[in-house]
């Protein structure tokens, strides 16, 4: 079996390819399977034969500190590097030292940068909102910065009292309500970070005909860090993407020196020519809005914790984080890391009833990436067939009226059949 390659900036995806893969820990045992056995279907449906995965299995959390003493071997980081992509199952976060997350050293290590988050309704999923198949937007989430990065010092330890020391002495910072018993956390924002992040959700809304990136931050509160993403943001898509884009930035410049009518009439005329509208918005109104009119937004570029909150937000507003995707990914090396959003639910681990879809739709992502469009939307189209026909695992079923509730390997079979 071949590996992927990045040769002069693209990829290059052989018709055999290994893929490594992390089964993960809990109910990962059960999903990690049954995503396998229904790709390996779509793709000998789709390309009769012609094409082939060969799965390569790697190791972290329980299973690998078990294995290894190790929660995160350097074998399985080799192996990343390597083959540039990879799927994982929910990971274990070890208690009591060592790594603060798995899937954060993961991200850092290999600097997946975007972390890409589609949220779309599927026919025959019950929502909690009155319309939501106006919910489709795609949201890039800085993966490396911001209060993510773990510099953070806790309440009483020799390095809070340095830092406070730092902040009162050298820095003349007179703000600290309680100094004595505050922990300290540093939040980087820096130009290069927030640049490429909004540059791939640029790109990601061109290549697939998207009409608007809109920026998320709270400027109005941090306006060094939050406000330099926006900022930083709006000039480089001026800079690097020209005629492509329409930013409000120029809306705003050309109204202060022509008028409204001037700006409303450039703004109806980018439109018209299918240029990408780019956009900002204060994050707790982006939160609001997506509530109120969702349709108004398509991709998303934002900060680390603001795009947590709204990645699981607009989840919840299609059915939940159990139909939840997720991919890390460095478009300049070409790694990425598709994984499920959701945890490890050691409740239900080993009974059967886990939902696979978020894996199982990080897979679809993974097929996207690697050009193989067709087993991708076979898979699409054979899950929306399974939930319209109301038969669904047991989180999805108890909501939809005349369900059949499927156990995980029931709800792999029904696919299978519908692919």
């Amino acid at each position: 079996m071949a590996k992927l390659k990045i040769e002069n900036g693209k990829l290059v995806v052989p018709n055999n390819i290994t893929i490594p893969y992390i089964a993960g820990d809990g109910v990962g045992a059960e999903i990690s399977p049954v995503t396998q056995s229904i790709i390996d279907t779509a793709v000998k449906k789709c390309y009769a034969g012609e094409r082939k995965i060969e799965w390569l299995e790697v190791l972290a959390g329980e299973k690998a500190f078990k294995q290894t003493g190790s929660w995160l071997p350097e074998e399985t980081m080799r192996t990343f590097r390597e083959y540039l992509i990879g799927i994982k199952g929910p990971l274990t976060t070890p208690v009591g030292g060592g790594i603060r997350s798995l899937n954060v050293a993961l991200r850092q290590e290999l600097d997946l940068y975007v972390c890409l988050r589609p949220v779309r309704w599927f026919k025959g999923v019950v929502s909690p909102i009155k319309e939501p198949h106006k919910v489709n937007m795609h949201i890039f989430r800085e993966n490396t910065e911001d209060i993510y990065a773990g510099i953070e010092w806790q309440q009483g330890s020799p390095e809070a009292e340095k830092f406070l020391h730092f902040l009162q002495n050298e820095m003349k910072v007179s703000k600290i309500r309680f100094p004595q018993t505050s922990s300290f956390g540093v939040k980087p924002v820096s130009i290069e970070g927030s640049e490429r992040l909004i540059r791939s959700a640029i790109q990601y809304a061109i290549e697939h005909k998207l009409p608007s990136v809109t920026l998320v931050h709270k400027g109005n509160i941090m306006k060094f860090t939050e406000g330099g993403f926006k900022l930083w943001g709006y000039a480089m898509a001026e800079r690097e993407f020209g005629n492509q884009v329409f930013t409000m930035m120029q809306y705003e410049r050309l109204k202060k020196s022509d008028g409204e009518p001037a700006a409303e009439n450039a703004l109806k005329k980018a439109i018209k020519e299918g240029k990408i509208i780019i956009k900002d918005v204060i994050a707790d109104a982006f939160l609001q809005n997506t509530l109120l009119i969702p349709e108004e937004y398509s991709v998303i570029a934002t900060l680390n914790l603001n795009g947590d909150y709204i990645s699981d937000q607009l989840a919840a507003m299609v059915g939940g984080i159990g139909i939840a995707p997720g991919a890390n990914i460095n478009y300049i090396t070409g790694h990425a890391i598709f994984e499920a959003t959701h945890g490890t639910a050691p409740n239900i681990a080993g009974k059967n009833r886990v939902n696979p879809s978020s894996l199982l739709l990080s897979g679809v992502m993974m097929l996207e990436y690697l050009g193989w469009q067709e087993a991708a939307a076979n898979i699409v189209n054979a899950l929306e067939k399974t939930f319209q026909s109301h038969k669904a695992t047991i989180d999805l079923a108890r909501f939809m009226d005349d369900s059949k509730t499927l156990t995980t390997t029931e709800f792999r079979d029904e696919i299978i059949r519908n692919l």
